[in-house]
């Protein structure tokens, strides 16, 4: 059977997306580019959170989100305490603000925390392969649409740019099956992997933006598997 992530996003806890969060270390930011794609692997930031305790104050939060399986609701209360005792003048709505945040930590540690259980090597010789499965976003990218049920074997380059989440507010899925599992959903293993068409982008305030190579499909930022930089240096990849 196929676990898969609950409507609160991440699903119920595990150990290994709650090691994934709290072995972060703090670095506060100016802007969300300070902050880009793998380094948010070994860094945890919120954008324009600069000060030390307000940050801190904010990973709380986030980890009492992610540990404890706290709703949206229940995390922007805490967001709207922090708010009100620090007077943290952030950008955007405070709806928009709170579920970028909360939505994006817990999906990017719960997807690191199942890349280290799918590097299991008893696990991948049992379910070689990944299963990208499109989330039903209200607003669905047409690239994300198109790669729905493509199955193509874990070790394949191409999962190591195009692994959820693939962009913000994306709802994709990955996960393991065996060639039994694809069978059995009427499926098939492809051939090769989609051609990556890459695209140059503009990321950063107007004044200090910088260009970055992206794969057509991914929003700036998520163009890496998350865990994936662990992995490689814990030798499991």
């Amino acid at each position: 059977m196929i676990a898969e992530p609950s409507a609160q996003v991440g699903a119920i806890p595990f150990p290994e997306q709650i090691a994934f969060f709290r072995e972060k270390i703090d670095l506060p930011t100016n802007t969300w580019a300070d902050l880009y794609a793998t380094e948010h692997e070994y860094c945890f930031g919120v954008a324009g959170a600069a000060e030390e305790t307000l940050l801190s104050d904010l990973r709380g939060a986030v980890n009492a989100a992610i540990a404890d399986n706290e709703t949206l609701g229940e995390f922007r209360k805490r967001f709207g305490e922090i708010i009100e005792r620090t007077g943290w003048d952030y950008r955007g709505g405070f709806d928009w603000r709170t579920r970028v945040i909360y939505e994006t930590n817990l999906r990017q540690s719960y997807f690191a925390g199942r890349e280290k259980q799918m590097s299991d090597p008893e696990l991948r010789r049992a379910r070689p392969f990944g299963l990208y499965k499109h989330g039903g976003s209200r607003n669905p990218r047409a690239e994300h649409l198109a790669w729905h049920n493509l199955v193509l074997p874990l070790d394949d380059p191409w999962w190591l740019s195009h692994s959820p989440m693939n962009g913000w507010g994306c709802h994709c899925k990955k996960f393991c099956v065996s060639e039994r599992d694809v069978k059995r959903m009427g499926l098939s293993i492809a051939r090769q992997s989609p051609k990556t068409v890459m695209v140059e982008k503009l990321v950063g305030p107007i004044g200090d933006q910088k260009i970055v190579s992206v794969p057509e499909g991914i929003d700036p930022g998520f163009e890496y598997m998350p865990g994936e930089a662990r992995l490689r240096a814990q030798g499991l990849l």
